[in-house]
């Protein structure tokens, strides 16, 4: 009856060595099945980011045009405006320098008040 126990025992030694080696296996087989899925997955969003940056400059060229073009229309605007500038300087000058002169020339003098005051204290 001891070699029968015995016998068991090892059966279930032996059981349980092969559960763990299952259980191991299947532990490999799902970290295998999560490495695969995320490297599809980090594909897929490479696809997707790429995917959306073309969209992107297809729409950027169709609506605002290339950054070039864009950069030649600021360029084309600031020119046109210091144009503009330089135009009102030179309409706006003479009509300038007038008024600046009149307003040198044109020099009203007034006694302050408190000089009045500080007169009738008998200060000055």
């Amino acid at each position: 009856m001891a070699s029968h126990q015995t016998h068991g025992i090892q059966q279930l030694l032996t059981a349980e060595k092969r559960a763990a080696d299952k259980v191991s296996e299947a532990r490999k087989r799902k970290a295998k099945r999560i490495k695969q899925a995320r490297d599809e997955a980090a594909a897929e969003i490479e696809l997707y980011r790429k995917e959306r940056e073309r969209l992107f400059r297809e729409y950027e060229a169709r609506y605002m045009g290339s950054r070039e073009d864009v950069a030649a229309k600021i360029d084309k605007d600031t020119e046109e405006h210091i144009k503009q500038l330089e135009q009102n300087v030179i309409n706006n000058k003479d009509n300038l320098i007038l008024d600046l002169i009149e307003l040198v020339y044109d020099v009203h003098v007034e006694v302050n008040p408190n000089y009045f005051i500080m007169r009738k204290f008998h200060k000055i």
